[in-house]
């Protein structure tokens, strides 16, 4: 036995079901892009995934990501950061990460700011849609003026929005109510249409309701490996 058995089989299940659901919605196969997160893992696990044709992964915490992404420079990978990211961190965060799902205040908006005649980087913003203040997110009600914010901003690209789905609630209606919001944000934004929302419990209904970017985990990777 390898270190990784069923790696593999996780994968082709996980894509197998992907792709089910995306003709299920009526949709094109290159409208979904999976995002392997790997947060826990070590990057022997991401190698492994990238010999098997992954190259989207996902992050989030800054300090694992950062050692992860130097310890796999030598493979061509687009990292995404999907955890709360401290916006004394986000400057160090654009170094490696293609894509920051978890824009969520303006404090890190002005951190990643940059007038650099550098690629800008990509953002989700992401949206609050339950009554937890607790949880990261722009609420619903201040989602236009975060918005606003956002395209103002040098050095970053709105690519659309992303949620987590509640807890302990059906997971579809949430992503039936962020398709709705980006639909308002696409008035001032038309190329912001993406949806980073569907994890490893739910991202049939996410693809049903539209979603363009998957974070999908423990169905493809397994268990996290124990931390004390």
């Amino acid at each position: 036995m390898t270190e990784y058995d069923g790696l593999a089989d996780r994968l082709r299940s996980v894509t197998e079901s992907v792709d089910a659901a995306i003709a299920e919605a009526g949709r094109a196969p290159d409208e979904v892009t999976t995002i392997v997160v790997t947060k826990f893992h070590p990057a022997t696990l991401v190698r492994a995934l990238f010999d098997l044709g992954v190259r989207q992964f996902g992050e989030s915490r800054h300090q694992e990501a950062s050692a992860k992404a130097a310890e796999l420079s030598d493979l061509e990978l687009e990292w995404h950061y999907i955890g709360q990211l401290q916006s004394k961190k986000a400057r160090q965060a654009r170094q490696y990460a293609r894509v920051i799902h978890s824009l969520d205040r303006e404090s890190l908006v002005t951190a990643l700011s940059s007038t650099d005649s550098v690629e800008p980087t990509d953002v989700f913003v992401q949206v609050n849609l339950t009554d937890d203040a607790g949880r990261g997110g722009v609420q619903p009600a201040a989602l236009d003026g975060f918005v606003d914010l956002v395209l103002e901003t040098p050095g970053i690209r709105l690519l659309g929005l992303m949620t987590v789905a509640p807890l302990g609630d059906e997971a579809r209606p949430a992503f039936a109510e962020l398709r709705e919001l980006s639909d308002r944000v696409r008035l001032a934004a038309p190329d912001a249409a993406a949806l980073s929302m569907g994890m490893s419990g739910d991202y049939r209904e996410a693809i049903l309701e539209g979603a363009t970017h998957l974070r999908i985990g423990t169905a493809i990777t397994g268990n996290r490996p124990v931390h004390g």
